[in-house]
């Protein structure tokens, strides 16, 4: 057996094992349903959005909080994070106009205390606020570039109390924009979908747990059990790190939505790059032996199929050219769902090999950034520990 052989046929069987033996994480097929049975009665929710210069986002994502069909009693709390642009102006200025303004209530972070990433201390400012006028029973987590619709909260409740979930999220439908983020966005929630396969995060006996920030609803004695966000107060992927915490105390479900979506748009290389590279080497505890291992599996995956396929009329290796064939069309095959989830054609999962290829060279910047001590900056500050 040549290399070619050997490499095409190890790729073939790692992707037979993904397609049929890893938790179903291609599927995208855990979902909200459209109408989820009403709860007995509606609990109190509060919604804390932190915003950090997002004048430009926030009218929109605050105007769809503030139109939620949610009949039990809900409050939000923009807490804005030292921003420069106007942002908490914007978001008082849309409270005394909306009719439902009374729910909203802008704070500002005070100064960050050391060892806090930034999003965590505005978390942690917003749960504060609304915690002083009465603790509600559940805490909607969400972003300043996320628009729900105007049942998603509904949903979301209805989803938890009937269920008895200690966290109900929602990884929101990405705004893919143009050029090369029509493909790489996709990918990203397919590569994240494989990290974290959605059914096993959803079942009770799997330690598997994540969550999407940018739709998180907690119990709020869930997240008090789990330590409260002070716990994640160093988390540059806080979102998982919430899964993981709220998970040891209790059950969790994670899905893919269409209709709620970021508004945030993803317009080139360069904006999914730095999106990846200030997190990915967290991901791998920043060792360097797990990247080294993490970029060779990435070659196998992802690079190894076509270039041996492609490369047939040198090598003349049948054999390999087919397993590599094979190994490619399993790409795409589970490439399939998240790009129709975006409005894609199958046809474009054959090009996941791109996507893999700049993905791994991301997630070696995110070490070199690191080593440089240039990683974990968002919105022109350091992580915990720094100043920005």
């Amino acid at each position: 057996m040549d290399w070619q052989t050997a490499l095409a046929g190890a790729s073939l069987l790692a992707w037979l094992y993904l397609a049929f033996a890893h938790g179903r994480f291609w599927r995208c097929d855990q979902r909200l349903r459209e109408s989820e049975p009403d709860p007995p009665r509606w609990p109190a929710v509060a919604a804390v959005v932190p915003a950090r210069d997002e004048v430009a986002l926030i009218r929109a994502s605050l105007g769809s909080l503030l139109g939620q069909d949610y009949p039990g009693p809900f409050r939000i709390v923009l807490a804005d994070d030292e921003s420069a642009d106007g942002t908490g102006d914007a978001a008082r200025g849309l409270a005394r106009e909306h009719p439902r303004g009374a729910r909203l209530r802008v704070v500002r972070t005070p100064p960050r205390p050391a060892g806090w990433v930034g999003k965590m201390w505005a978390v942690e400012t917003g749960l504060r606020a609304a915690s002083a006028e009465e603790a509600p029973e559940y805490w909607l987590l969400t972003d300043a570039d996320v628009v729900h619709t105007p049942g998603n909260l509904r949903r979301l409740v209805a989803k938890a109390e009937a269920e008895r979930l200690d966290l109900v999220s929602l990884m929101v439908r990405l705004h893919a924009g143009s050029g090369w983020g029509r493909l790489l966005v996709p990918a990203f929630v397919y590569f994240f979908q494989k990290l974290y396969p959605f059914p096993r995060v959803n079942d009770p006996r799997s330690r598997t747990a994540g969550a999407a920030g940018g739709c998180a609803l907690v119990r709020a004695d869930a997240l008090k059990r789990a330590g409260g966000i002070e716990s994640l107060r160093g988390e540059v992927i806080d979102d998982c790190a919430l899964g993981r915490a709220v998970k040891r105390g209790g059950p969790i479900w994670l899905g893919l939505s269409r209709a709620e979506r970021s508004i945030r748009p993803y317009q080139g290389i360069a904006d999914v790059w730095n999106m990846v590279a200030r997190s990915a080497f967290t991901q791998l505890n920043h060792s360097v032996a797990i990247l080294a291992g993490t970029v060779l599996g990435l070659v196998l995956l992802y690079l190894v199929p076509p270039l041996v396929a492609l490369t047939w009329p040198w090598h003349r290796d049948g054999t390999a050219a087919a397993l590599a064939l094979g190994a490619w069309a399993l790409q795409a095959l589970t490439f399939a769902p998240t790009l129709a989830l975006y409005g894609r054609g199958p046809q474009c999962g054959f090009a996941l090999p791109a996507a893999g290829a700049l993905y791994t060279a991301m997630t070696v910047d995110s070490a070199l950034r690191h080593f440089r001590r240039t990683g974990a900056h968002w919105k022109g500050r350091a992580g915990a520990g720094r100043e920005g």
